[in-house]
């Protein structure tokens, strides 16, 4: 039987999430409380999820594209950085889902983009310094440095620059749950992070994200402009107790504080259906990665003799891989929609990386010519890199499968 015909029988999923009776218990159970808006579940989530990341608190969200958003106007409406309004200038990478700079856009501050490191896949602090110096630090709010691909960037250097130039520094920590810098859990480094628990994440709950933070005032904030920018900023309400610390002190007054708005804001809560089943996968959380993790190294091993015409992901015990990112080096041998196309007919999904924003998204066109040439390694990752899956539920035979299908397609390294 040939490769084609076995796929047939299988798929490789780049993503995947198995729902078993723990995962079902867990969602009986909420709904068996008769409240699905989130409550208790989600606070316990908030917390756990803090101490795992090593923050003081977090504030869950309905997806990790809300996250981005709550953290620029938590930013903007908190005073902090007299440069955080509306009009200023953000970097970010130009590589990555284009999440991140929809975030910047959408809130008011405009992207800049910059080029990122070809095998790490993140923004360099070389990269960022140069924006600043190309466009004022004067005029440049924050830094968003993307963990992608959970491979983290240099948050020593990133947050030196920020402190020189009183930038505030947002880590975008959707793909990275997890993953160590210098023994600290990225996420934990900056003045707030945003996660998401998207189905093929690391941690999933299907449709989720959270926004993390080590001050309490970037916390209370965030849970007011999350709720439509309503008075109440408690974590948990405590008004059937009788107490209220944002009840009108006037005894005549009947004002209820949880419908009162003290800002314009949008409506990012969550429900408590998605955070039991995201405390399910957190409860396992190191056997995720450590799966994800020997599987990458499997990979690696397997597929040596792809390079050097397929450049394979940097294997570090330190990165909780999201997928397993590969980008073809030598286009004069094989192009990238030769392989993904080889890899769909024997059942193995890949996705595309991403692809460089300004350049190639067709919501950015307007920036495609200023930053024609300048993001050259964003740009040939974008139109040259995929990834395939490396998640906890593939079995030994799906990894052999890969290495087959590889193997074939190369002509075991001859690629004739």
């Amino acid at each position: 039987m040939g490769l084609s015909e076995q796929s047939q029988r299988r798929t490789v999923s780049v993503g995947d999430f198995i729902i078993g009776d723990i995962e079902r218990d867990a969602v009986l159970e909420v709904l068996n409380s008769n409240r699905i808006s989130e409550h208790v579940k989600t606070f316990e989530f908030e917390r756990k999820f803090a101490k795992y990341i090593g923050t003081k608190t977090g504030v869950a969200v309905n997806s990790g594209t809300s996250a981005l958003v709550l953290a620029s106007l938590t930013l903007q409406y908190s005073g902090r950085y007299p440069k955080a309004v509306r009009g200023k200038k953000v970097i970010v990478p130009a590589l990555g889902y284009v999440a991140t700079s929809n975030a910047q856009v959408l809130t008011g501050f405009e992207p800049i983009f910059v080029d990122v490191d070809p095998v790490d896949l993140v923004c360099t602090p070389g990269h960022i310094e140069a924006a600043i110096q190309e466009h004022g630090a004067d005029n440049i709010a924050g830094i968003v440095p993307v963990h992608l691909m959970g491979y983290p960037a240099d948050m020593d250097a990133i947050n030196e620059i920020a402190r020189q130039c009183s930038l505030f520094v947002v880590e975008d920590a959707a793909q990275a749950h997890g993953t160590k810098y210098h023994g600290h859990v990225v996420g934990s480094l900056s003045d707030m992070s945003v996660y998401s628990f998207y189905i093929a994440h690391n941690i999933q709950a299907g449709e989720m994200g959270a926004l993390m933070t080590n001050d309490d005032g970037f916390a209370r904030l965030a849970r007011q402009l999350k709720a439509n920018g309503r008075m109440c900023d408690c974590n948990v309400c405590t008004r059937r107790q009788g107490v209220c610390p944002h009840r009108d002190p006037d005894p005549n007054s009947d004002n209820d504080p949880r419908f009162m708005h003290s800002y314009i804001s949008f409506n990012f809560k969550t429900m408590d259906l998605q955070t039991a089943l995201a405390l399910t996968q957190l409860a396992r959380a190191d056997e995720i990665f450590d799966t994800r993790l020997k599987n990458v190294s499997y990979l690696n091993n397997g597929l040596s003799f792809l390079e050097p015409v397929i450049r394979l992901p940097r294997f570090s015990a330190e990165v909780s891989y999201l997928a397993y990112p590969l980008v073809v080096k030598d286009t004069s041998i094989v192009s990238r929609k030769t392989v993904r196309d080889h890899l769909e007919k024997n059942g193995i999904e890949s996705r595309p990386l991403f692809g460089s924003v300004p350049t190639q998204q067709p919501a950015y066109a307007a920036y495609r010519d200023r930053y024609k040439g300048k993001v050259p390694d964003s740009d040939y990752i974008g139109e040259n890199g995929f990834y395939i899956g490396c998640h906890q539920y593939l079995k030994q035979d799906d990894l052999d499968h890969v290495v087959d299908v590889f193997r074939k397609l190369s002509n075991n390294g001859r690629w004739q």
